[in-house]
């Protein structure tokens, strides 16, 4: 095992996390999986036409960008999951806030950019902390935030029914600051990062990873040559008009 020389983690907890996080990554994607997230014929037709792009490349383009977003679902899992071996009595409920410390009485909820709520989510995320308030008036409420604005530890000020609205206790953190609180360290995520990409490359080079297919552009000819064409009647093919859809 290589020494990564992280106070705040043992060598062998942070390979496994690293590790675990690295072996959820997406490699095969195929037509089903492609048009679960319920593919926009329109939109694609938009994308090709305006940026003058062979439709085979903005449907590889899609097919990048849902690959991406799985994974970037499983940056979260690592952001959330390491607390489970970092500091005294930090856990991750299976559900309910993000990380807890029960003694400590505070609740987390972690997101990944500070701009990834919406005005909708931020007001029922701060409201669900302020009835966490009224269950025990010592508890401490978080939002961190891997990607802030700042680096803070400060009341978080919301909007609620067009009014601003405070309190000590619901706080917005950057995860610096929250990585300073967990460890004590106030450099512990910046040491995080700078050995992070080694640790990577650990685990890439010792594990078995799946190869990388993309079937969706072959089961698409398979039902029309033309590939605009397969994405329409992939869509729309039981509306009115379209068994007989052509291009």
């Amino acid at each position: 095992m290589n020494n990564y020389h992280l106070d705040f983690i043992s060598d062998n907890d942070i390979f496994q996390h690293v590790k675990h996080t690295v072996l959820k990554y997406r490699f095969q994607i195929g037509l089903a999986d492609f048009n679960s997230n319920l593919i926009d014929p329109v939109k694609l037709t938009f994308d090709a036409k305006v940026y003058k792009k062979d439709i085979k490349d903005v449907i590889e383009s899609e097919v990048i960008r849902q690959l991406d977003k799985s994974n970037t679902n499983h940056i979260g899992y690592f952001h959330q999951n390491i607390f489970k071996y970092i500091g005294d009595g930090w856990i991750v409920p299976d559900e309910g806030y993000d990380i807890v410390h029960l003694e400590r009485k505070i609740y987390v909820e972690m997101k990944n950019k500070h701009n990834t709520m919406n005005s909708s989510s931020s007001q029922k995320t701060y409201m669900r902390m302020q009835h966490t308030l009224l269950q025990d008036a010592k508890a401490t409420c978080m939002l961190v935030e891997v990607i802030a604005a700042n680096s803070q530890n400060i009341p978080w000020r919301a909007s609620l029914d067009k009014q601003s609205v405070v309190d000590e206790r619901i706080r917005r953190v950057s995860i610096d600051k929250f990585y300073e609180m967990v460890t004590g360290d106030k450099c512990a995520f910046k040491k995080l990062c700078t050995i992070l990409p080694r640790i990577i490359e650990d685990v890439v080079q010792e594990s078995t990873l799946a190869e990388r297919t993309n079937t969706v552009i072959d089961e698409l000819q398979a039902i029309d040559e033309n590939l605009l064409k397969s994405i329409y009647l992939l869509s729309f093919k039981k509306y009115e008009g379209f068994h007989d859809f052509t291009l």
